[in-house]
């Protein structure tokens, strides 16, 4: 059983590789061509920097593979003799402290040159080093006391219930819902301060545009995201009464109202179009499988692996493996998200105006440097959001004739209706 399981882990990982591989080729010929949506000059930094972050991203699988096989092999039989063999709930508790202290050791290097070295080097990051400890500090914190009572109850359920699969996949679905819930009140202020929104023209915009699709909020609100980075960026979060609209001050900076609006008309769609909840029960069809495959491993495997079937050891085998199990359910949610964004886009042009949405398309892979091509097979496996050029394609603009008056006139070029 651990063979066939190693086996499909390779393949997984092969197929990772090989799709990573064929992105930096393909980023590496079409950065030095012709440029689209910005300057040359930044479609090349642009190109550049996806590469160098491709292949950290490469590497990172690399190492994920090594470690899985040093889980499985020696790494679970190591952890055990270290903590012990007991078989309670707070030995499964320990045991998984453990697991996840040892994986995040192993992946720190590589967040810390994305966020002091890549991002740095592309102007992205502003994080300090105290504002990085400070971060550390507290997630340590609200893991240690909420991944822990998270730990407790799974561990708990797994020892004292038959079909524990069931009863863990409705505690963590619960879990989920609840943080999604809370994250906007409780979570996110932790780490960044929101400050509502200044009475004026923009306020009472938004407000007009929430009431015409019936969203009530908690609030707008504008975050500092720029003492952490530079990008662009908004979200509607929370459920329930606590949604609120959040506002990146670097988006603010950038964008012209009407620009904002429109990209504000995009996330409405999403919430007249329901996603949210479909996101929700695509989220539950993935974990619930989840929990279903690798809620019933044999006995075997771990007898393969030389530990005993105690609760840590089969919860911690479970997150090493669900990073496959959502791989193959990976492209088919890509698709519908796909198919979600067109629709949003086309319902925030009809609230914002088509040419509000394009400009602020445009502005935002030039700030972000967000490369605007990628390789087929990155799309198809990744992209939960269209490739921009096809997204202004649908909107009716010609990404070509756009760049050329960008730096010509500042304008946009509209595509005549019967082209379409």
């Amino acid at each position: 059983m651990l063979e066939i399981i190693m086996i499909l882990y390779t393949v997984y990982t092969l197929i990772k590789v090989y799709i990573s591989v064929m992105q930096i080729g393909y980023i590496s010929d079409e950065k030095n061509g012709e440029a689209v949506l910005m300057s040359q000059d930044k479609f090349q930094v642009a190109g550049e920097y996806a590469i160098k972050k491709e292949r950290l991203g490469l590497l990172s699988t690399l190492v994920d593979y090594g470690m899985f096989v040093w889980w499985v092999t020696m790494g679970f039989a190591w952890l055990t003799s270290t903590l012990g063999t007991d078989s309670t709930v707070v030995s499964a508790v320990l045991f998984l402290f453990g697991f996840m202290a040892v994986n995040f050791i192993v992946g720190l290097p590589f967040e810390l040159y994305q966020t002091f070295k890549l991002d740095k080097e592309y102007d992205f990051s502003q994080m300090t080093p105290k504002l990085y400890i400070q971060d550390q500090l507290k997630s340590m914190a609200m893991f240690v006391i909420i991944g822990g009572a998270i730990f407790y109850l799974l561990a708990w359920i797994v020892v004292n219930v038959e079909s524990w699969w069931i009863w863990g996949f409705v505690l963590l679905f619960s879990i989920a819902l609840i943080v999604n819930i809370i994250y906007p009140t409780i979570i996110a202020p932790l780490f960044n301060k929101f400050s509502p929104l200044e009475e004026g023209e923009l306020k009472s915009a938004i407000e007009e545009m929430m009431q015409k699709v019936g969203l009530k909020s908690d609030g707008i609100f504008t975050m500092d995201a720029s003492k952490r980075d530079n990008r662009l960026n908004a979200y509607f979060g929370g459920l329930g009464k606590t949604k609120r609209v959040v506002l990146f001050d670097t988006l603010i900076e950038k964008l012209e109202n009407r620009e904002l609006l429109a990209v504000l008309g995009h996330e409405l769609g999403h919430f007249s179009h329901g996603d949210i909840w479909k996101n929700i029960g695509m989220m539950a069809v993935l974990l619930l499988s989840a929990f279903f495959l690798l809620g019933n491993l044999p006995e075997q495997l771990f007898l393969e692996m030389d530990v005993m079937q105690t609760a840590g050891v089969e919860i911690a085998m479970m997150m090493l493996l669900l990073s496959l199990i959502s791989f193959v359910f990976t492209p088919i949610m890509s698709f519908v998200s796909r198919h979600n964004e067109y629709a949003a886009d086309e319902f925030g042009s009809q609230m914002g105006g088509k040419e509000n949405l394009v400009s602020a398309l445009i502005k935002l892979v030039d700030e972000n440097k967000a490369f605007p091509k990628s390789h087929p097979l990155v799309v198809f496996f990744y992209y939960t959001h269209p490739p921009v050029l096809e997204r202004l394609k649908e909107l009716g603009y010609d990404a070509s004739a756009v760049n050329q008056t960008i730096e010509k006139e500042g304008i946009f070029t509209f595509l005549d209706e019967e082209k379409k």
